[in-house]
């Protein structure tokens, strides 16, 4: 007898990363579900969406919707999935999880397939954390480079996309740009304010510190104490966790900037070994999910408006670090709505439905 096909549920379907996550389902060769569940907050319950060609129905979210799912992946907030995956995983199902709720927690395994794919049978809560997107922008490199040189310092300075802070991130975005187009900003000190200000936007209503149009802002997420922020402590401590180097000296400077989706990435790692850059060439160009663009010569390394929408991770700009023995430096351009969230979430299931 044939055994049954594994089931997958979708939370979050009609939110920003569901939408992506419904475009990767729609993309994939192989297709290892018997069943796809769509899964919304109440107020988008019986919307219809179309998946590989059928009309599917979104279900409310409720514990009984998890009955007979093999793989629950959640794209929803922090709260939703503390309160939700634990159900899901109570029903049976194995929960992937998108947001932050359990990516510290010692008995959730935090996963990117390329580098530590075994992590994912060692899951005694029954849930599965999946990184945060300016992490996972550079792990495939990061995770390739180590199992060859042995990775002892990473230094990183992030290039964040609007996108990273949500829809409403997007939408301020866009809005700040129309308030600015045309005028003669950046001449003078408070000139951006000022448009944005004349265009009734004031900073108390918008999702970053202070204008992002024309502008760069170095701080990402929320503020922690002693100079950092969220999004630098979790570079920090989800690389360690995903390499398995608990000790890993880490310094993160996390940047947002006025584009639109795509993560950027400067890299600097240490390796315990000697390491060229022809070498470092060789093993990216070898992994499956990274794409080596390196001829700066010619004006050719990665850039978020040729990276956004597309799976693979970027990577250039290889080169020996200056004054630094068995270092690299090297830039990393990744889709933070892809790779970075919906897609690493799929593969992780991939694997479990594998």
């Amino acid at each position: 007898m044939m055994a049954q096909r594994p089931t997958l549920a979708l939370v979050g379907a009609t939110g920003a990363v569901g939408s992506v996550m419904i475009d990767i389902l729609n993309e994939r060769d192989d297709w290892p579900w018997g069943e796809v569940r769509l899964i919304a907050s109440p107020r988008s319950a019986g919307r219809r969406i179309t998946v590989r060609g059928t009309e599917l129905t979104v279900l409310a979210l409720a514990p009984e919707v998890f009955d007979g799912v093999t793989v629950a992946m959640f794209d929803v907030p922090d709260e939703v999935s503390a309160q939700w995956a634990p159900i899901a995983a109570a029903r049976g199902a194995v929960a992937v999880d998108n947001s932050g709720a359990f990516r510290m927690d010692p008995d959730v395994p935090l996963v990117v397939p390329e580098v530590n794919r075994d992590a994912i049978q060692q899951r005694p809560r029954g849930i599965i954390a999946n990184p945060n997107c300016t992490t996972l922008s550079m792990m495939a490199a990061l995770g390739a480079l180590h199992r060859a040189f042995t990775l002892r310092e990473l230094v990183v300075a992030s290039y964040q996309a609007a996108s990273g802070a949500g829809q409403s991130g997007v939408d301020r975005l866009y809005a700040e740009l129309a308030a600015v187009a045309g005028k003669e900003v950046g001449v003078r000190a408070g000139d951006v304010r000022e448009a944005l200000e004349a265009a009734g936007m004031s900073n108390s209503d918008s999702p970053f510190s202070g204008p992002l149009a024309m502008n760069v802002l170095p701080s990402a997420g929320s503020y922690q104490g002693d100079g950092h922020f969220s999004e630098e402590l979790k570079v920090r401590n989800e690389s360690r966790k995903i390499l398995g180097i608990p000790d890993l000296p880490v310094s993160a400077t996390c940047v947002r900037v006025p584009v639109v989706t795509t993560h950027s990435l400067a890299v600097h790692a240490v390796f315990g070994s000697p390491v060229s850059v022809a070498a470092a060439h060789e093993i990216l160009a070898a992994q499956p999910s990274i794409v080596l663009v390196d001829d700066p010569a010619a004006g050719r390394f990665p850039t978020p408006a040729d990276v956004v929408g597309e799976n693979p991770t970027y990577v250039g700009r290889v080169r020996q670090a200056l004054d630094f023995p068995n270092a690299l430096d090297f830039f990393v351009c990744g889709d933070n709505l892809r790779k970075g969230a919906a897609l690493n979430t799929y593969e992780i299931a991939e694997v479990l439905a594998g």
